[in-house]
């Protein structure tokens, strides 16, 4: 009788089981993802695409993952090729296809999120603007934006305030920051993030922006001895699909990635805001350093003149500029999306 029970049981289990898993298509897919040394690939991209979207899907759905960097690539080109169909799926950061067009910044200025519950409802809003525009300039599918820990100053000499970036040559991943540095009076240079270390050891450049702790896992400390830890940005990211690929999907399939990516954007979210006090943490020595390399950095402490003079900047500096760029039917877009998170309104001049 108890075997009976059991076999029916399992029965109606497979029965209700059977026919959502027999929907979801079977599908290899090619994948880049990240710099591969950093956190957010790490900790979170490299596991979902090797294990956890295989587990998630009953084996129906195999990826092959890579970042960005292990195939050669400078992060600037990726969307482009994922809309020729190099890769099915990748992951980009927004800022580095700035020169593209400066709708793909607006998520990201210099000083518009100081916090990462601010950055991740800015992203959010904006999402659907980057949704049709990514469609029809690119050719692929918006799936999810998730970010890296805080944008904070890396320096290989003594800094005590912002005021101090005055005449000195500070590496930026995008024009926004590098308007920002512009306008503290030092000079912006962009730059590759694997060409960042030589350039600080060897005096290239006199201080270096980048996560709390996308730098410690470089290992920037053994190159600059003080963090300066305000906010200017979070390094946003985009995750995209190629159209055609995409398309071929059935519903099912569809439906079951985006929801699996919806949940893995939420866990990266969550985590760079305990990775940016983390970060912190390692890079001057001090626990909890669960992840990171325990360092032995000055940390310099961020003044309450020095976040207004950071707010100053983006109103006054680093919104007019990229209004400007961007152009009137780009700058409503932002009132009606982002403007509206952070109570602000752009005007074109």
């Amino acid at each position: 009788m108890k075997l009976n029970k059991m076999v029916a049981a399992l029965a109606v289990a497979s029965v209700a089981a059977g026919p959502a898993s027999a929907e979801i298509q079977k599908v290899d897919v090619n994948v880049i993802g990240s710099v591969s040394f950093l956190s957010s690939y790490k900790n979170y991209e490299e596991i979902f695409w090797k294990d956890g979207i295989l587990e998630a899907s009953g084996g129906r759905i195999r990826a092959s993952a890579r970042g960005f960097d292990e195939m050669g690539f400078k992060g600037g080109e990726v969307l482009r090729l994922t809309g020729q169909g190099v890769v099915d799926i990748s992951t980009t950061v927004l800022g580095y296809t700035a020169s593209d067009d400066p709708r793909n910044e607006a998520a990201d200025l210099a000083g518009l999120a100081p916090t990462v519950e601010v950055a991740h409802a800015i992203a959010d809003a904006y999402k659907p603007v980057l949704a049709s525009y990514f469609a029809d300039k690119y050719k692929v599918k918006v799936l999810a934006t998730w970010p890296y820990p805080a944008q904070v100053f890396y320096c290989n000499t003594e800094i005590r305030s912002l005021s101090d970036i005055a005449g000195k040559k500070v590496r930026t991943g995008n024009r926004t920051l590098s308007e920002f540095v512009t306008a503290l009076g030092g000079t912006g240079v962009t730059m590759a993030f694997a060409d960042v270390i030589p350039a600080l050891e060897n005096g290239v450049v006199d201080c270096a922006i980048t996560g709390t702790m996308s730098g410690n896992s470089a290992k920037w400390f053994e190159v600059a001895n003080h963090l300066y830890a305000l906010p200017v940005g979070w390094s946003t990211m985009v995750t995209t699909a190629n159209l055609s690929f995409w398309n071929r999907l059935n519903p099912e399939t569809q439906a079951f990635l985006q929801s699996e990516l919806s949940k893995l954007e939420e866990k990266i979210w969550t985590g760079a805001g305990r990775e940016t006090q983390e970060g912190i943490n390692c890079n001057i020595g001090e626990d909890p350093c669960g992840v990171g390399t325990k360092a032995h950095m000055k940390l310099v402490p961020v003044s309450d003149g020095d976040r207004a003079l950071l707010d100053k900047i983006t109103a006054e500096v680093i919104l007019p500029k990229w209004a400007e760029r961007c152009g009137a039917g780009c700058v409503d877009e932002f009132n009606q999306t982002i403007g509206a998170v952070i109570g602000k309104t752009v005007k074109v001049n």
